[in-house]
């Protein structure tokens, strides 16, 4: 079951109760999405191609939010967003609409999103002339794809909880679906997680985290 939350930036979360963790950091939930995968991840690969299309893999499609703020930027720079995430236990469309998410971007993309949210569990769909949706309804250990993508959203919960995916085998998964020079981030880490991103050859930057935490990671695929 989830729980409805609210984190201390006042936006919401869920608090998922069987694997005892909020979908979101208790810290901020939109604090947190927007430093980690928007600044950190959107726009800082955006302003590294200055091409006018980038592709998104996301570990973790959750409530939806990176999606939302990531779609927002996008529309707002007239830029095509190519968005494709992992969820192997997709909310309803129902708990999605508990968050009131839609205070945070514009009436149209919430409208367009929320329409078409569960036709893009099943198949590619587009929410806009730009942007395009998908989320793959399996795990990340079984999920393929010829894609190659400009940048990977790392959002599993913590290692804590779900140790097996932050195995050195499941970041060297992951990082195999990105483009040479594209950037991998999320919000935590970890000597172990810095050692299995470098082995496949990554150039690692430690950069400040967000509200409640120290540090977080961002890497450069080079080969």
């Amino acid at each position: 079951m989830n729980i409805l939350t609210q984190t201390a930036d006042g936006s919401n979360t869920l608090f998922n109760e069987e694997v005892g963790e909020h979908y979101h950091s208790a810290h901020g939930a939109l604090q947190e999405s927007k430093h980690v995968f928007i600044e950190a991840g959107l726009k800082h690969g955006l302003e590294k191609s200055g091409a006018n299309e980038i592709s998104i893999l996301e570990v973790g499609f959750g409530t939806g939010l990176n999606f939302l703020l990531s779609y927002a930027h996008c529309e707002s720079l007239n830029k095509k967003l190519k968005y494709h995430s992992i969820e192997a236990f997709p909310l309803s469309q129902e708990v999605i609409a508990s968050t009131a998410y839609q205070q945070y971007v514009p009436q149209n993309i919430w409208g367009s999103f929320i329409t078409k949210y569960d036709d893009s569990l099943n198949h590619e769909v587009k929410v806009s002339e730009n942007c395009s949706l998908e989320i793959s309804h399996t795990t990340l250990q079984n999920f393929t794809t010829n894609k190659q993508f400009d940048v990977i959203y790392y959002d599993a919960f913590s290692v804590r909880h779900q140790p097996e995916l932050w195995t050195n085998e499941i970041i060297a998964h992951t990082c195999s679906f990105l483009k040479t020079g594209g950037i991998f981030v999320t919000y935590a880490i970890t000597g172990n997680l810095k050692r299995a991103v470098k082995s496949c050859g990554f150039e690692i930057e430690k950069l400040p985290g967000a509200p409640g935490k120290r540090e977080m990671l961002r890497a450069f695929k080079t080969i």
